[in-house]
């Protein structure tokens, strides 16, 4: 087993600068899917094995599906739960709002999803992370409008020489059974298949490309000029670190992404209610047609869209479902849901203090949100509002992006947190 050393985050204070020539010393991998243990992997993460299945001269082989660490704590907790309204506090903005974001008053919500919504996917228990459901309070807060774009994060590049995960060489001794020409700067992109298959083998969609990165998102033959006001991509969460504490911001936890997202609406299936497609329209860009063969646009959108293409949610966000996923500040373990659960409402919840996936021990990975134009009611329906996806902290790929959040504490403005 080849061993895969982390990227680190950047330290309050350090300058972006620093941070990018720490990141050049650092190995890379890439996202990894979660695999469940009697089911296909969902859609919401690419494979980190295929970096090392491609840095081998060994042909790749069939994800390995790890057994035998099960659900007990969240099963033993799943029990329906109405759960409290949405509550959203009277008081108005603080201020004016920040360029491009939005303003979401505090409140208190039911949070996750049940078991009903998870009987509407074609692979069912994917989403038993989401449950139990469980009341949360979160504190005001300005969110980004949109995802950050391409035109925002070049900014960011040319201000700082910022360099991201993807642009950066694998090392020989990170990867020491592999051929010196395979360690070459890249990332995982989705290709459609020729023709359907089973799927319970992601490698046959993903694959890690030579020069995929946010400037080439599917490789050195695809570029983002035209594409400015597209969600930036192939973003790894120190990239999206980075960009924050650049702008003055910092990523939201899981519990304000959620909040968020749900618009002021108590316990409805997606950000706009309960029907995917109410009146026949659509409200969001995800996978129509076949998966993986052929997405074929009912949406109006093959692959990646514009930010801001379908109406927003009650607080004015667009995008927080389908299109790209997005980077939140937690780490991610299966059971975080049942310890939040036994405790009340639990206020502000920063996530727990480590990660853990029982699929993928040994990978560090931090909550995604949102799904993607990928997802699917035949293999990932996580473009519902209160369900959970999951990134290995050190991979991009080409429908994963971010937005970022900015605190207010009413004494002294709007500041930033750092964590």
């Amino acid at each position: 087993m080849i061993i895969i050393r982390r990227t680190a985050a950047p330290e309050s204070g350090s300058s972006i600068k620093e941070f990018s020539a720490r990141m050049a010393r650092e190995n890379k991998t890439r996202r990894c899917a979660p695999c469940r243990t009697n089911s296909p992997s969902g859609e919401s993460g690419t494979p980190t094995a295929p970096v090392i299945f491609l840095l081998r001269e060994l042909p790749p082989a069939r994800p390995v599906i790890r057994r035998g660490i099960a659900w007990s704590l969240a099963a033993a907790v799943i029990v329906a739960f109405a759960g409290p309204p949405a509550v959203a506090a009277p008081a108005p903005p603080p201020g004016p709002a920040p360029a491009g974001m939005v303003w979401i008053p505090g409140g208190e919500f039911a949070m996750g999803s049940d078991a009903v919504n998870d009987s509407l996917c074609e692979q069912p228990g994917l989403t038993k992370d989401c449950l139990p459901i469980h009341a949360v309070r979160v504190d005001g807060f300005w969110i980004d409008a949109t995802e950050v774009t391409n035109e925002q994060f070049a900014k960011f590049v040319a201000a700082t020489g910022y360099v991201t995960v993807a642009e950066h060489k694998p090392r020989q001794e990170d990867y020491p059974t592999a051929p010196p020409e395979n360690l070459v700067a890249g990332s995982v992109v989705f290709t459609p298949t020729e023709q359907p298959v089973p799927l319970d083998n992601y490698f046959q969609w993903w694959s890690y490309v030579h020069g995929a990165d946010w400037r080439h998102p599917t490789g050195p033959g695809s570029s983002i000029a035209g594409h400015e006001k597209y969600p930036v991509v192939q973003i790894a969460y120190a990239d999206a670190l980075a960009y924050a504490q650049w702008a003055g911001k910092r990523l939201p936890t899981e519990a304000e992404w959620e909040y968020a997202a749900r618009g002021g609406l108590a316990q409805k299936r997606y950000a706009w209610g309960d029907e995917l497609k109410p009146g026949g329209k659509w409200m969001t860009n995800i996978w129509e047609g076949r998966f993986p063969v052929k997405d074929t646009a009912e949406d109006g959108f093959a692959g990646v869209a514009p930010v801001a293409q379908f109406a927003p949610n009650g607080y004015g966000l667009y995008d927080v479902a389908g299109n790209v996923w997005e980077w939140t500040s937690d780490w991610y373990r299966p059971d975080y849901y049942a310890q939040l659960a036994q405790a009340g409402v639990a206020r502000n919840p920063q996530g727990p203090a480590s990660s853990f996936d029982p699929t993928a021990p040994d990978e560090k990975k931090r909550v995604l949100r949102g799904g993607s134009f990928l997802c699917t009611d035949q293999y990932c329906t996580r473009y519902m509002v209160g369900t959970r996806g999951k990134g290995e902290v050190t991979s991009g790929s080409n429908h994963l992006g971010f937005r970022c959040v900015l605190e207010v504490k009413p004494a002294s403005g709007a500041v930033v947190t750092e964590r």
